[in-house]
């Protein structure tokens, strides 16, 4: 009989396919373009290639997000948030 696993971090980030979904997105509309391409075009050539750049995406998408230091920003918020105009002087370090 299977076992199956529970996924209890669904919380922490949504994936497909390996990829999250801003980047999933991104492959859907490549393979939406390339199934295009590939019903209006008559070259054996440019249907290889079009294969051939989806999987190049892909790849290229899975190890962008493995690289996780890529993805991250700097803090998008200020440490303290207040209405005091800053003057630039800092007296803590005094």
């Amino acid at each position: 009989m299977k076992k199956y696993e529970i996924y209890k971090n669904i919380r922490k980030r949504a994936v497909i396919f390996g990829l999250p979904l801003p980047l999933f997105a991104l492959m859907m509309c490549s393979i939406i373009a390339s199934l295009l391409v590939i019903i209006f075009s008559f070259s054996f050539i440019l249907v290889v290639g079009v294969m051939l750049f989806n999987v190049i995406l892909f790849i290229t998408l899975t190890r962008f997000t493995k690289a996780k230091a890529l993805l991250t920003l700097k803090s998008l918020f200020p440490k303290h948030i207040s209405n005091q105009q800053n003057s630039g002087l800092d007296y803590e370090n005094h």
